[in-house]
């Protein structure tokens, strides 16, 4: 089904609504786009993990507003001593007041901090572990995220892993609904397995046709609707 997603197509339909082509890529680009994901400390990707698990059916603007006192109440982030203390520092946490006190996701955060050790002491570091995935498998990816984290399925593996600085498409709405426009997709959504093998064939295909970005084809996708 990918071989009818055309770059030319969507970039035109893009430019057309975002004021041509040039100013259509400018706003494309990912903000996010890391240099060297080796390089980032791993409690710099527990972080981004976190605040992308509170974000998740929640109002993001809150979580960014309390987003200093969660540095604070999460000491940095730092993954060893977080899941060294693990249930221990969970009692406190709940009643912590400088963050949203969510009991299930501050315990995805624990258990998240073992994760991340575990990666890291595999791969050398988490940001190590990322940097060598195909990024033509990112659906691969985020069944691995899923299986080993906590609370990272579906969106949140999506958004953990474009505002880390990973080369990620995210499946909005928007997307699905270009990529069913042109036959890519049964339906103009991605959520099931099926559905975000598509989305990730139809992303590579449009890779192969540009050399441009996945997160910024992903960008594209969107802005061709409208």
């Amino acid at each position: 089904m990918s071989g009818s997603v055309d770059y030319s197509t969507i970039l035109d339909r893009a430019a057309a609504h975002h004021g041509g082509t040039d100013a259509v890529l400018e706003k494309a680009k990912n903000a996010h786009a890391g240099a060297n994901l080796e390089q980032v400390p791993d409690d710099r990707w527990l972080s981004t993990m976190t605040r992308c698990v509170f974000c998740a059916g929640f109002n993001w603007k809150v979580i960014d507003a309390k987003w200093p006192g969660f540095e604070e109440a999460f000491v940095g982030f730092d993954p060893r001593q977080l899941a060294f203390m693990g249930e221990e520092m969970l009692s406190s946490l709940v009643s912590d007041e400088r963050i949203v006190r969510n009991g299930q996701k501050i315990k995805a955060t624990l258990a998240n901090a073992q994760f991340i050790c575990a990666v890291a002491d595999a791969h050398g570091s988490f940001g190590k572990f990322l940097a060598h995935w195909d990024p033509a498998d990112q659906f691969g990816l985020m069944e691995y995220l899923n299986k080993h984290g906590s609370r990272l399925g579906g969106a949140t593996a999506q958004f953990f892993l474009r505002f880390g600085g990973w080369d990620a498409w995210i499946a909005s709405p928007d997307g699905c609904k270009a990529l069913y426009s042109a036959g890519a997709l049964e339906k103009p959504q991605a959520k099931t397995k099926r559905e975000l093998r598509a989305f990730q064939s139809a992303i590579n295909a449009l890779n192969e046709q540009s050399g441009q970005p996945r997160a910024v084809l992903s960008r594209l996708l969107s802005l061709s609707v409208g």
